[in-house]
Parts: structure tokens; sequence; C-alpha cells
């Protein structure tokens, strides 16, 4: 059951990304002000607060943490990263993907986490200890990167949550579809619980 929730959210993610063709899709994260039938208010990181529309095939999921030092070679990551005082990429935050959502949102581009990061996501080629956390080699189509992720850097994976899970204060991240009217809809909202906010 657990993996059909991934390869469903994964679908998802796949049907988003044609849609964001003819529509463009806008990040949200921030804390639930209210739920009322299927239409979530949000007050966004930036003050503002917003209303999305949500489909009636809503998935909702949310984060647990996992230690650095279980990411091994094979795992298939997303981090965002910054640029480090020595000019390499730093991470912020580490998403290790369940199996059934490996190849998601797959290669190195920018991200609105905070000015000027990037997200990559990829197979892990490779896993060394540095002095103070872990630098992982990151592939992704064709390419390679090498991230050093810091010991207290947030590290998650998804696991099941439910709509009642949308609770009043609530952390939230999603991606929502931005209509001509400014009218926005998501499919998948990831939740904050048991004190783990989504970091991405």
């Amino acid at each position: 059951m657990f993996k059909s929730l991934f390869a469903a959210a994964l679908a998802l993610c796949l049907a988003g990304s044609a849609l964001a063709q003819t529509a463009p899709t806008v990040r949200i994260r921030g804390t639930v002000a209210a739920l009322s039938g299927q239409t979530l208010t949000v007050n966004g990181r930036d003050g503002q607060k917003v209303e999305i529309a949500l489909a009636d095939t809503l998935t909702v999921v949310t984060v647990k943490r996992v230690d650095l030092a279980s990411i091994a070679a094979g795992s298939y990551i997303g981090t965002a990263t910054r640029t480090g005082a020595d000019g390499k990429p730093q991470a912020i935050e580490v998403l290790v993907f369940p199996e059934a959502m490996r190849g998601a949102g797959e290669g190195h581009y920018a991200w609105d986490l905070e000015p000027g990061s990037m997200m990559t996501n990829g197979n892990i080629d490779g896993v060394t200890a540095a002095a103070v956390g872990r630098d992982l080699t990151v592939s992704y189509k064709g390419e390679k990167i090498t991230v050093h992720v810091p010991a207290d850097v947030p590290v998650v994976t998804f696991a099941p949550a439910e709509k009642a899970d949308l609770k009043v204060g609530a952390p939230v991240f999603l991606t929502a579809t931005k209509a001509a009217d400014g009218h926005m809809t998501a499919a998948r909202v990831t939740v904050g619980k048991d004190g783990v906010a989504p970091p991405m």
C-alpha cells in the first residue's frame, strides 16, 4: 500500500509537469490557516494568506527524519543547496526518496528555498565522511556534482499522512497550479507532523 501511495504520487508529479506547460506552478510554504471542505488556506512565509483548491484525488504525505549516516550509494535523493564559503555546493536539506519515486524531478536546477539556492535530484554514486557531516556524489542525466552535507542539516524521507493532518498551524509545502484568474489548485500536500516540518 505504501509503495502504491508513492507510485500514485509520482504519477501526479508527472501529470503536473505536463500541465505546467500550459499553466504556471507556484511553490507554497507556510502554515495551515484553515481547511474548509476542499479549500486549504495557508499563511505563506511571505506573510500573505493564500487559498488553494484541493483536488478530489488529493495525496497528503508527511516527512520523518532519516539518519545522514544511512544514506548510501544507490540512494535516490533531492537536495537543496547554497554555495558554501569554499565555493562548493552545501546542502540546506536532503530528501531521501522512497524507491517507488526514483527518478522524480531528476536534474540540477534553480530552487527558491532561499535566494540563489539550487535543487539536485539524482542517484548517490558515492559517500565520503567529512570532518563534520558527509560529502555526497550525486549523478543526474549524465552529470555529477559533489554536495557537502553538514551534520546539522535536516535529512528526511516521505511517510503517509491524511487530510485530517492538515490542522491549523501545521507547516506545509506544496506546488499549486495557478490559473490566469489567480485561482490555485493542488493535488499533493506535504504536511509537518510530530515536530518535523517539510524542509523543502
